[in-house]
């Protein structure tokens, strides 16, 4: 009997803390014209470019990047009410904020809102999203493209400057690649180098 009790705490406890906060974008005629990102409470992300991806790309936040988006969940009450504006402004694309707890769901729609915490969260999931972009583009250029290394490489390095970049880390292993790699010219090594560098001497969670 004291087991069964420890082991139900234990599974209320693990329900409540299986989060996951679900994210996407539909804006036809965009490129990409659909995209979507889950973050687990770990920090794990999943970026997809179609709800059917096969090959999604996964990355993690750190701690304090994560903990500052499930802040603003909570802040907009776990999406439990509207927060489009309803001002007629150009349509941006049908954004979906989730959040799902086991079979518990609960979600708002939105093409433009002005609620602080709703825009401050959207502002969170599009640089999770150029995050992700920048990884594929690097990625892609380092296997296919070994001239085009260097801009994919200062793309990102302007991207981080401006603080769009979050999960940093998941950079280091195909920057340390170009780097060891003579192959590529000593430019592209040099950047790679350099934003690494950065990466390595410990940049604060974006605000």
């Amino acid at each position: 009997m004291k087991w069964s009790l420890i082991l139900l705490f234990a599974g209320t406890l693990y329900a409540q803390d299986a989060q996951r906060f679900f994210y996407s974008k539909s804006f036809p005629g965009s490129v990409p014209a659909y995209v979507q990102v889950t973050l687990e409470k770990n920090g794990e992300a999943v970026y997809r470019e179609a709800p059917d991806d096969e090959l999604p790309l996964k990355f993690k936040l750190t701690e304090a990047e994560t903990a500052e988006v499930y802040a603003l969940v909570e802040k907009l009450d776990n999406f439990k009410h509207p927060v489009e504006s309803g001002l007629k402004v150009a349509f941006m694309g049908t954004k979906t904020f989730r959040l799902e707890k086991g079979a518990e769901k609960s979600e708002v729609q939105f093409n433009y809102s002005e609620e602080p915490n709703a825009k401050l969260l959207w502002d969170w999931c599009e640089r999770l999203t150029e995050s992700a972009q920048h990884r594929i583009a690097l990625d892609r250029a380092a296997k296919y493209d070994k001239l085009g290394v260097v801009r994919a490489l200062n793309l990102l390095g302007s991207a981080i400057e401006r603080k769009r970049v979050v999960g940093l880390e998941q950079y280091l292993p195909t920057l340390d690649r170009i780097i060891k790699n003579e192959s590529y010219m000593h430019t592209a090594r040099a950047r790679a180098s350099e934003i690494a560098e950065y990466i390595r001497a410990g940049v604060p969670a974006v605000q």
